[in-house]
């Protein structure tokens, strides 16, 4: 396991916190290379629960480095209460086990406050944003005015540089959303503290990376949210601020991208999304309402209900394609056990045509409706299933039909939250 990539398949939620936490036990290093804390990363230890906003799974293994690459937006308050919330719980987090980049960006409190007053400014236009500070944070950043891990560990930079952005910030907060402005000494005092506790946690990760692969040690990435919120590729403009995919490594990490090896895609045996923006096989009755209790569907940062469907044929192939998986993981298998019936999006009809392949050339995916094919559930419980030919024909005809309508080999199932709760295809 040279160096792998697992990213999500769909619209983020995929359990992917649960994966990343299996192959962790492989690799040397794992690193995450983009989002922000509105990811939230589930893995379930010994009926402990642990959900991981910045710091990668691989914390909970002992002997790894994790690694928070340059292309993170890092609310530095965040990762501190993260860092502080798992030393509570006996996990070790120190310099030596989590190291940050010091050239990713900040998500300081006046992003966070942007971000709420702009969605509320668009009303019906609204994106359905965490409210995090991630998207501001990531403008700051293309505009070339924002502030990164590094200046905090130079209190006068610091100071000169977020006086500079306040004077902005503070003049659309006050004027435009006519709300109270931040005052520059209060801020600059909290962020000079944060910064003395960060400094030990500090690298230069992308030497890092590149020279742990040079010497043979192995890497997993860890992608945020899934590639349908892909600020390119995904369902614009209800998206993140950036390239959650295997496209996302380079930029993101400094990291070369021929030098990876691997790429494996995670998605659930159905469909789930939070927030607003378009879900083609989304199930707006009973059976949608039925899929969310079932699968606990509820964020595991925002605590918001997420909306259910069915699996998505057409925009799994096309993420899985876009990104040249050699394999996926069907997590929440166990989630469909007792309907009579499990659908599954096969094509999209739109305008009088008919389409096999995600339509990116359509200006949106509104108004789209999707084409259903359906096959036998089962009624069995298969929680406790840890060899594929031990499920249910039922499941296994399911299981090798979304497989064959995706063309991409399905090398893992999942049927349950717990680590062990896996059923091994190829990986």
């Amino acid at each position: 396991m040279p160096s792998t990539s697992v990213f999500g398949a769909q619209w983020g939620d995929e359990g992917k916190g649960k994966i990343i936490d299996r192959l962790a036990r492989e690799a040397d290093i794992v690193a995450r290379y983009q989002g922000g804390a509105n990811a939230g990363h589930t893995v379930v230890v010994a009926d402990e629960k642990y959900v991981l906003h910045l710091i990668p799974s691989g914390i909970l293994h002992p002997g790894k480095i994790n690694v928070i690459g340059n292309g993170v937006a890092v609310d530095p308050l965040v990762l501190l209460e993260e860092v502080d919330g798992l030393r509570q719980r006996g996990i070790a987090v120190d310099g030596s086990n989590l190291v940050v980049s010091a050239g990713a960006h900040l998500i300081l409190e006046h992003h966070k406050r942007l971000d709420i007053l702009s969605e509320r400014w668009k009303g019906t236009g609204r994106i359905g944003t965490t409210g995090r500070g991630i998207g501001p944070a990531y403008a700051d950043k293309c505009s070339r005015t924002g502030l990164r891990v590094g200046d905090l560990l130079d209190a006068d930079r610091f100071r000169e540089r977020l006086e500079a952005t306040l004077i902005e910030k503070n003049a659309w907060i006050a004027k435009v959303h006519g709300e109270e402005p931040f005052d520059l000494e209060q801020s600059f005092q909290r962020y000079a503290a944060i910064g003395e506790r960060l400094a030990p946690f500090v690298r230069d990760t992308g030497a890092l990376l590149r020279r742990s692969y040079a010497e043979g040690r192995s890497i997993l990435f860890e992608g945020a949210q899934g590639m349908l919120l892909d600020l390119d590729h995904g369902t614009y403009p209800y998206v993140t601020s950036s390239n959650t995919g295997v496209g996302g490594i380079g930029p993101g990490a400094g990291f070369p991208p021929s030098k990876i090896d691997r790429a494996i895609g995670i998605a659930k045996a159905y469909c789930t999304r939070v927030g607003e923006g378009p879900f083609p096989s989304e199930d707006h009755g009973a059976q949608g309402e039925r899929l969310r209790e079932l699968g606990c569907e509820y964020g595991a940062t925002t605590g918001r209900p997420r909306r259910c469907g069915w699996f998505d044929a057409v925009s799994a192939r096309y993420t899985l394609e876009l990104n040249g998986a050699d394999g996926w993981v069907m997590t929440n298998l166990d989630v469909l056990t007792s309907f009579e019936e499990i659908p599954v999006a096969v094509a999209y009809e739109a305008r009088g045509e008919r389409y096999a392949e995600y339509p990116a050339s359509l200006p949106s995916l509104d108004g789209i409706e999707v084409v259903l094919e359906k096959r036998p559930g089962w009624k069995e419980d298969i929680t406790g299933v840890r060899r594929y030919e031990d499920l249910p024909q039922a499941a296994r005809a399911y299981v090798e039909w979304v497989e064959e309508a995706v063309g991409t080999p399905i090398v893992l199932l999942s049927v349950g939250p717990e680590r062990d709760q896996v059923i091994p295809r190829g990986i």
